[in-house]
């Protein structure tokens, strides 16, 4: 299977063009809900980059479009999917784009791979045990959700296993989560005292991630009850011995980026999606 076979095609991609602004790709990115958006050169059509919310926070005081894309890894549309899921893995790029010289044709993204995998349309011999990670992020059920959030934050995952009293995994709570409960505040109006100043520590400063996703905030307010009222509690496993192709299909017909490892009562492991491309390269 190549890339071509797994890739969105150019006319359904969300891209921006130079030159341009900032306004103009910050608007594509909070309609879509994308982590980054392709550039092309508005004459000739050229692959520029992609831009990213984070690097537009990170550039706050810069306005032209054209000094904002960064340049990333490409792949050709006949190069084996093994090719980029190496890519993937390599570079932490969960989008790739899929070029003809200069001439963007397409995009392929992890959650494209995983669903190849899904549909049978890429044979893979592993299983769960094989792909999985050992070292699982996790949270007690009583952990306040302010905690919580700082707890996927330090730790640089999107998720956290939530655990009962007896250490048994009891949910599965994810920034997704964290962001539907989350009041935002971007002005710099007072609102009152319940929202964060500058010494409390669930301020959100420049840019949070959020799965593939980013979202700029000035103040984030969160509710402070236990985690075990925000978390998913129809919590999914599998078993060590779960195929590559079968997780696959979990993750997407649940339309979740990890699912965990359990031997019997006990928590061995986590699959992420990315885990699951190691089974393609």
């Amino acid at each position: 299977m190549n890339v071509a076979d797994a890739m969105t095609p150019r006319e359904s991609l969300v891209t921006a063009v130079v030159p341009g602004t900032r306004e103009d790709v910050l608007e594509r990115l909070q309609d879509n809900e994308f982590s980054s958006v392709p550039v092309v050169n508005e004459e000739s059509g050229d692959f520029r980059g992609l831009v990213s919310r984070e690097r537009l926070i990170d550039e706050p005081d810069e306005d032209q479009l054209a000094l904002l894309v960064e340049e990333v890894e490409s792949v050709a549309a006949d190069e084996p999917i093994g090719v980029v899921a190496a890519l993937i893995n390599t570079s932490g790029q969960r989008r790739v784009p899929v070029v003809d010289g200069e001439t963007l044709i397409g995009m392929v993204t992890v959650t494209d791979l995983v669903r190849a995998m899904a549909n049978g349309d890429v044979a893979v011999d592993a299983d769960a045990g094989e792909l999985m990670t050992e070292r699982v992020n996790a949270t007690f059920r009583e952990t306040p959700l302010t905690v919580a959030e700082r707890e996927l934050a330090y730790a640089g995952e999107a998720y956290a296993v939530v655990l009962d009293t007896g250490g048994r995994p009891d949910g599965i709570v994810t920034e997704v989560d964290v962001l539907d409960v989350a009041r935002i505040v971007e002005g710099e109006e007072s609102t009152g005292d319940a929202i964060a100043d500058d010494d409390d520590d669930w301020k959100w400063e420049s840019v949070k991630a959020v799965g593939a996703r980013y979202l700029p905030t000035r103040n984030v307010e969160l509710p402070a009850e236990p985690v075990a009222g925000f978390m998913s509690d129809s919590l999914v496993t599998v078993s060590r011995r779960k195929s590559a192709t079968e997780v696959a299909q979990l993750l997407i017909t649940e339309d979740i980026e990890q699912v965990p490892v359990t031997g019997g009562d006990e928590l061995v492991g986590i699959v992420r999606d990315t885990d699951l491309l190691e089974a393609l390269v």
